[in-house]
């Protein structure tokens, strides 16, 4: 199991960078963030699609073989920030694009005008390993 979730964990890392480098994405992430702080529709409604898109379109198609052989499904994510739902053994997680603080009702929040903070490449993928972690455990 380590070897698959190991395997799965790479091939993650690099199918997003088939997409664009670390870089690029954090620069993304970036521009989107500061959009955001400056309450910038035009730009958040110009760039906030395709910056998620591309996030979801990679896990969702480019890895549907790494997953479909570590026995995780994939399916779409229900927080607006949400790469996608990924499940094994009965247990569901979804690693999203940035901080999020839980409300009183137990639902993941991100802060928008002001408080958005998108994660970097590097702290998506410490996401994305915490969650495939934890669907593995299980």
């Amino acid at each position: 199991m380590t070897t698959t979730f190991n395997a799965a964990i790479a091939q993650i890392r690099t199918g997003h960078l088939m997409v664009r480098d670390a870089r690029e994405w954090d620069a993304l992430a970036m521009d989107l963030t500061s959009a955001y702080h400056g309450k910038d529709d035009e730009l958040i409604e110009q760039l906030r699609p395709p910056f998620v898109q591309s996030w979801r379109t990679v896990t969702t198609y480019v890895l549907r073989d790494t997953f479909d052989a570590a026995g995780i499904t994939v399916t779409a994510p229900e927080h607006p920030w949400g790469i996608a739902t990924l499940t094994a053994n009965g247990s569901s997680c979804e690693p999203l694009l940035c901080e999020v603080e839980d409300t009183e009702d137990g639902r993941a929040e991100a802060a928008v005008y002001g408080g958005l903070r998108l994660l970097t490449f590097e702290e998506t993928m410490t996401a994305y390993t915490t969650c495939l972690s934890r669907l593995m455990q299980s």
